[in-house]
């Protein structure tokens, strides 16, 4: 199954992913791919500005920094007009660098996924009980992706070959603009065996836990 997390913006889709793959890691699974936690700074009023957004590589939590604000990159000197996010005159400015980084991430899941690690005699037994469940995560795909096919190209392709012997399911953050849910869903829910649009609650949390874990 392909789960698409949707809807407008800071709604706390990412904090509730966050929290899902903590609940899931806890519970002996494996999250792949990327969540994209924003980057804030309290302002004057005790309100919350955001400032840019990094990427979060799962399994490993790695950390890139990818987005800067786009006024923001502008005066700090960083804005690159060549840049594939200001081409598309994106809000944010993302590095094409920081782009391929996570794209080298995907291309890495595409290869375990495709060449199997053979695993020691220690390794065997600590697995006695079967591999772990594993689940994709992709945070987000937005206008790059779905409008102009650029950004995370490396994340559409793992998207796009489906659940295979891998993956449980996969969810897939794409917010309710540009139609691009249906978007998404047109590209890579049969290869998942259909789609569910899902928000950051409770029920949809509780639903994925046992789709991927098989309970």
């Amino acid at each position: 199954m392909l789960y698409i997390l949707t809807g407008d913006v800071q709604i706390g889709k990412t904090r509730w992913l966050q929290a899902l793959v903590s609940d899931l890691e806890a519970r002996g699974a494996i999250c792949d791919g990327v969540i994209a936690p924003g980057v804030w700074r309290e302002d004057e009023t005790g309100g919350f500005d955001k400032l840019g957004i990094d990427n979060e590589l799962l399994p490993t939590h790695e950390v890139v920094h990818f987005a800067r604000r786009d006024d923001l990159a502008r005066a700090e000197g960083t804005f690159d007009a060549n840049a594939q996010s200001a081409k598309a005159m994106l809000r944010w400015h993302i590095s094409d660098e920081a782009i391929r980084k996570v794209n080298a991430h995907f291309d890495a899941l595409i290869q375990a996924a495709e060449v199997p690690q053979k695993l020691d005699a220690s390794e065997c037994a600590r697995l006695h009980a079967g591999p772990a469940k594993r689940m994709l995560i992709v945070d987000e795909l937005g206008r790059l992706e779905l409008l102009r096919n650029e950004g995370l190209t490396s994340a559409m392709e793992l998207l796009k070959r489906g659940s295979g012997e891998r993956y449980e399911c996969a969810l897939l953050v794409a917010r309710d603009m540009f139609d691009l849910p249906r978007r998404a869903e047109m590209r890579f829910a049969a290869a998942w065996g259909g789609s569910k649009r899902i928000s950051p609650t409770d029920e949809a949390h509780d639903e994925i836990v046992a789709s991927v874990l098989g309970r």
